[in-house]
């Protein structure tokens, strides 16, 4: 099986020793992404609504460039600074995904890069 690296200008660049996500068959495994605006490159405004927002939308471009969508992704991992924010998340959350939802799994960190409020990684099949 092969590994491809997937880009999109319309996702913050890797800014590491990794990339935006890999297709390996078809699955795509997409690399953890923060609430970073990918034309300016900086932090959006505002709390935790407007991060979530923002971080699932860098997702959302990443499966479009390689071919995917929100309702082919099977699996999430939700890191957060504070697990009381659990609640807004879940609920901006549950608007970009169809049922049935992925499988998920919510964890709080103590710190996450450039001290964001979320994290968000996926893994999606690609049809």
């Amino acid at each position: 099986m092969t590994r491809e690296a997937v880009s999109t200008t319309n996702a913050p660049q890797a800014i590491g020793p990794y990339s935006q996500a890999i297709r390996a068959g078809n699955l795509l495994f997409v690399s953890g992404q923060i609430p970073l605006d990918p034309s300016t490159g900086t932090l959006v405004d505002g709390g935790i609504a407007e991060q979530t927002h923002r971080t699932l939308q860098n997702v959302g471009a990443i499966l479009t460039a390689a071919g995917s969508s929100f309702a082919s992704v099977v699996r999430t991992t939700i890191y957060l600074t504070d697990l009381s924010e659990f609640t807004a998340v879940n609920e901006i959350y549950a608007t970009y995904f169809p049922a049935p939802a992925p499988a998920r799994a919510t964890v709080q960190v103590s710190r996450l890069p450039r001290d964001v409020r979320i994290e968000i990684d996926a893994i999606a099949l690609i049809e």
